[in-house]
């Protein structure tokens, strides 16, 4: 099984930013710790970071033409923007969970609305990094054909 754990705006920064809402876990150390975690079960996890969302669109559609068996999403700030990342969701038709670090219904308001996770078929949110691994799991054992 193959998987892309792809991380949009800022998350670069993890580690750095804002470490009462991102934790003290560096982005690499997050990547690292989910492809391992990833490689444990037996699946190849990727991961892509990007600050252009023409980027993320790209990477949504390379994983068509790479045959991913599962998309895990954290669109940062595009989540409450970005149609043209929910649009990529849709049409590459790979299952795909959209993950946030922090418990965006509790946060500002405008962070309560995501026009991504419609195309996705769940959102996690507040569990920190462990959301990532439960995107994994999730996909692990989806049975959605």
């Amino acid at each position: 099984m193959k998987l892309m754990l792809i991380q949009g705006p800022n998350l670069n920064f993890l580690g750095i930013r804002e470490k009462a809402i991102y934790g003290s876990v560096g982005f690499e150390d997050v990547c690292d710790e989910m492809t391992k975690y990833a490689k444990s079960i037996n699946i190849d996890l990727s991961c892509f970071q990007s600050n252009c969302e023409g980027e993320i669109i790209d990477c949504i559609q390379k994983c068509y033409y790479d045959k991913y068996d599962g998309i895990i999403i954290n669109p940062g700030a595009y989540t409450h923007y970005s149609y043209a990342i929910s649009d990529a969701i849709k049409s590459v038709s790979i299952p795909t969970v959209e993950v946030h670090l922090s418990n965006i219904h509790t946060r500002e308001e405008f962070r309560h609305k995501s026009v991504t996770a419609p195309s996705c078929v769940g959102q996690i949110c507040g569990f920190g990094a462990y959301g990532y691994k439960m995107a994994i799991d999730y996909l692990a054992n989806d049975k959605i054909d």
